[in-house]
């Protein structure tokens, strides 16, 4: 990727990493119900998680170009699966905080991103308009794939930042909260499945 290209990529990835989407939202209920601690636990999940889905994507697409693009749409389905099912297990707490919680846990934030059909099309994106029309080669993919690393893990930081620093706040309203947080939850459920 020629580096004056470099400010737009990073225009893309806050555009794209930072704003509302299914390990953003979840990594806010996340933090807001278990606090800094349990939730950066969960975290390291979702980096984990993108980081595999990162590569796997860059090697497929080192291997098969720009055609795997199509494939990947069909993450979409699984992706929705499981929003659906994070959306109702935040749903049914009817708003009671709990330290202890499976949807809070490093395989929970890892399953969320390996089916975030959300950044593996955009990691499909960058990878189309930042590297392959210069280079196809696997090292110029990862690199990419680092600095994608802001959009995915960085924006859910944020989102788990800013969460614990308003748990207080929001713990008196934890029913509206969580039933908040799974209708979002099932509208990018939606908004994956139809487009």
């Amino acid at each position: 990727m020629p580096y004056s290209l470099l400010p737009t990529l990073l225009l893309q990835i806050l555009v794209i990493g930072y704003t509302p989407g299914p390990a953003n939202i979840y990594s806010l209920a996340m933090s807001l119900r278990h606090g800094r601690r349990e939730s950066l636990r969960m975290w390291l999940g979702l980096l984990t998680g993108f980081s595999i889905a990162a590569c796997v994507v860059s090697v497929l697409t080192h291997l098969l170009g720009i055609a795997i693009g199509e494939y990947v749409s069909y993450l979409k389905y699984a992706g929705a699966a499981y929003l659906v099912v994070l959306a109702y297990k935040i749903y049914k707490r009817n708003g009671k905080m709990s330290e202890q919680d499976s949807a809070c846990s490093f395989g929970s934030g890892m399953v969320v991103q390996l089916t975030n059909a959300k950044m593996m099309l955009f990691e499909l994106t960058a990878f189309s308009t930042f590297v392959l029309p210069y280079s196809n080669k696997l090292t110029d993919l990862l690199e990419v794939a680092a600095w994608l690393t802001l959009a995915g893990p960085g924006g859910n930081l944020v989102w788990i930042l800013a969460g614990s620093s308003l748990r207080g706040f929001f713990a008196q309203y934890g029913r509206l909260v969580d039933t908040l947080s799974a209708i979002a939850l099932i509208l990018c459920a939606l908004w994956i499945v139809m487009f």
